[in-house]
């Protein structure tokens, strides 16, 4: 038994995998003919696996991803191939549950307005000085700058998507006091505080939140699920946050439908295209907030990666089941 490295790892992890591997012999490469020479005694492989790769194997049982999301990683010949496939699943859910809640802060809050105030040296409250003193209805201290904020307890978030990232989100929002909803393929209770519903209640749902964050891989069934039509069906004034995959959101729908007033904000880290183009309109919208594909950005998530694959090593070495086994028909 081996397990195959392509492309290969430096020195300090290549000698810590070797030491959670035991009796199981590792094979560090770096260049396509040495990996295909190795291939064909490989029963273990983590790397990049081309279909060339798996042609010449012989003995492949388990293949772990360096990766979470698989549509780039997953071919055809893989899905049918009687292997095992594990990913980095659970490196990033408390990092981007942390960044979905900055964004939901930034809406309620109006900070992301500030920060453009502050840059103009403009002490004035959202709503404006002029309305200080000029009470809507209510009470008379009630003003125009108090509605423009948002109470977040008072605020429902719903989340398309209740892996360990979705989850994750739901708890945090809870923390919150909002009132959380999901749907995912698998309907159940996230610590008997959130309800996640089927799929096939997806458009309800998204009529009754404040706020829709997308946390659903890429896969066939999601591509493009947020289109025009489902985008018209989200609550008027509501906010589609996608930290998921940009695949997912058809961007010129949501641009349209932020241009209308329809929606009232989006924060995006993902894109259909990415980088996003310097020429696009969505970097003008005040009511969008944008980032570059960083929510899972951390210190801390090198040392998780390394920690999964030494633990899926020594299991594999040893006959354990092994953790983060995914669906490879369904990329997940």
């Amino acid at each position: 038994m081996s397990l195959l490295l392509f492309p290969g790892v430096e020195p300090p992890r290549y000698e810590q995998i070797v030491r959670a591997a035991g009796p199981l012999r590792v094979v560090n490469v770096s260049d396509r003919d040495a990996a295909l020479a190795a291939m064909p005694d490989a029963t273990g492989f983590f790397g990049n696996l081309t279909p060339e790769l798996l042609t010449v194997s012989t003995k492949l049982q388990w293949v772990q991803t360096p990766t979470v999301s698989l549509e780039h990683y997953m071919f055809p010949e893989l899905v049918e191939h009687p292997c095992v496939v594990t990913n980095m699943r659970g490196l990033f859910s408390d990092v981007i549950a942390d960044h979905v809640m900055g964004f939901v802060l930034s809406f309620c809050r109006n900070l992301h307005l500030y920060v453009r105030r502050q840059i103009e040296h403009r002490y004035e409250p959202i709503g404006g000085d002029e309305d200080r003193a000029k009470p809507t209805t209510g009470p008379s201290y009630v003003c125009n700058f108090d509605r423009m904020h948002r109470h977040v307890a008072d605020q429902t978030l719903g989340v398309v998507g209740v892996g360990e990232i979705g989850a994750e989100i739901c708890r945090r929002a809870a923390a919150f006091r909002m009132t959380v909803l999901g749907v995912d393929p698998k309907p159940r209770s996230i610590d008997d505080v959130v309800d996640v519903w089927p799929n096939e209640r997806l458009d309800e749902m998204i009529s009754l939140c404040d706020f829709i964050v997308i946390a659903a891989p890429h896969t066939p069934e999601t591509e493009r699920l947020f289109d025009a039509d489902r985008i018209a069906k989200m609550k008027a004034g509501s906010f589609l946050i996608n930290i998921g995959r940009g695949a997912i959101v058809d961007l010129t729908a949501l641009t349209e439908s932020l241009r209308s007033g329809h929606l009232g904000g989006a924060a995006l880290d993902v894109f259909e295209i990415e980088p996003l183009p310097k020429e696009h309109p969505l970097w003008d919208f005040e009511n969008v907030l944008i980032t570059p594909h960083v929510a899972a950005a951390s210190p801390r998530i090198a040392e998780r990666h390394l920690a999964t694959l030494l633990e899926n090593v020594r299991r594999f070495a040893v006959g354990e089941p092994l953790i983060n086994a995914v669906d490879k028909a369904a990329w997940y």
